[in-house]
């Protein structure tokens, strides 16, 4: 008869303790408390009897058997995972299509769209994944996406979406202020708002950028407001708050409706090393849904659009 295993509960258990060797880091992450853990692991020792860890009184470490099974855990988990995705992708049908995606780009350009696509699409179901964690194709209930990166993803084919131009924006209330914005110098007396990024030796443009490419080289940027998220940036600027520098693309709609305004119209391109992508994988290059979506999406992107800019990156 066959001795039996421990279940999926029981290995994720085993996985997170033997990765951190540490129970209050691998309680922390699996939402357990380390009393939990420790009694789950003596619970797999005793089920199996096989001596996973060896403890002392400040550390624990894998013993061999241990360490053989860690490694067929996550064989084991990876393999379920995946198996699990595409049993869902295969239950809810192929009319159904998701789209995984971060909340500035959906917020600030696709959800203004989506109407049109399912004018265009009536029979497929779109469904959204709205979150900045990197999804994983094999192991998420997930179709499509959009990244944004270089656009070299191994086993996924991907489409580069549009260039990415930062100019500054502000609330048309500010410009009713008693501080006027006539010349880029105004803005020294103005709260000034960007976000701090940087990959691969590629700087996303800040203010002392975009100050040197309208010729202000006395600028200190000591007093200017550094977010993550440049939807917080924007968000400063649609208060009144701030003056803050957005991708034209994520602000046009609040431009084109008279929630923003562009008070110089000095734009900076960002290197063309990084912009959005839309991914899928290859194997799924030739899903109708996928094309439907891709298709349509370019079709979007590469629609006559205002040049927000009067120099490039190239040209500072």
């Amino acid at each position: 008869m066959a001795r039996p295993l421990p279940g999926t509960r029981a290995l994720r258990t085993l996985e997170a303790a033997a990765r951190h060797l540490n129970f209050t880091r691998a309680a922390d992450e699996l939402g357990l408390t380390p009393a939990a853990v420790s009694h789950q692991i003596k619970e797999i020792e005793d089920q199996l009897g096989i001596v996973l860890f060896t403890r002392t009184s400040r550390t624990i470490r894998l013993t061999a058997a241990g360490t053989m099974l860690f490694e067929a855990s996550i064989d084991a988990l990876d393999l379920l995972g995946r198996a699990v995705s595409r049993a869902q992708k295969m239950t809810r049908g192929t009319a159904l299509l998701k789209v995984t995606l971060d909340a500035q780009f959906a917020t600030k350009w696709l959800m203004r769209r989506v109407d049109d696509f399912r004018k265009h699409q009536p029979g497929i179901d779109l469904r959204f994944d709205i979150t900045y964690e990197l999804r994983d194709f094999d192991l998420d209930d997930v179709d499509v996406g959009i990244r944004f990166g270089a656009g070299k993803y191994p086993g996924l084919c991907a489409h580069r979406l549009f260039d990415n131009v930062i100019i500054p924006v502000c609330s048309p209330a500010l410009l009713r202020g008693g501080l006027p914005l006539k010349e880029p110098r105004d803005l020294f007396h103005h709260t000034l708002a960007h976000i701090e990024w940087s990959r691969l030796g590629i700087i996303w443009p800040n203010w002392r950028m975009w100050m040197a490419a309208a010729g202000v080289d006395d600028f200190d940027d000591s007093r200017t407001i550094v977010f993550v998220n440049s939807s917080d940036a924007v968000q400063a600027a649609l208060d009144g708050n701030a003056v803050a520098l957005a991708d034209f693309f994520m602000v046009a709609h609040d431009l084109s409706e008279g929630r923003l305004v562009q008070p110089f119209e000095l734009g900076i391109k960002v290197k063309p090393d990084f912009a959005y992508h839309v991914v899928y994988p290859v194997g799924s290059a030739d899903d109708a849904r996928i094309i439907a979506f891709k298709d349509w999406i370019l079709n979007e992107v590469h629609n006559p659009q205002p040049d927000p800019t009067r120099r490039s990156w190239d040209e500072l």
